[in-house]
């Protein structure tokens, strides 16, 4: 038990610095342009990341994939937050398995 607790805390740390070492000691200061920028793309490269293996990868219909990809593609294009990004793509594929 008491492996599990140490465990669990260590893990907690190990997840806390990271996010908070960056936020006290930058907190009040300007970030260069670039660098905003490369920031404020994180998100939409992580998404890359994480749908671009899945369609390849999905064996039942190809094309779901395929119309997911696009759609995430072009809802990101139009410059909407993530989240609005995954659940526009889930909305489309629900639409699309309906009529398919």
């Amino acid at each position: 038990m008491d492996n599990i607790v140490l465990i669990i805390v260590g893990m907690a740390i190990v997840t806390y610095l990271p996010r908070m070492i960056p936020l006290v000691s930058l907190s009040g200061k300007e970030l260069h342009p670039f660098i905003q920028g490369v920031l404020k793309n994180v998100p939409y490269a992580t998404l890359g990341a994480l749908i671009i293996p899945g369609i390849f990868l999905f064996h039942e219909n190809i094309w779901f994939g395929i119309v997911g990809a696009v759609a995430a593609f072009i809802i990101a294009f139009l410059g909407a937050n993530v989240i609005v990004v995954v659940l526009g793509s889930i909305a489309v594929l629900a639409i699309f398995a309906y009529f398919l």
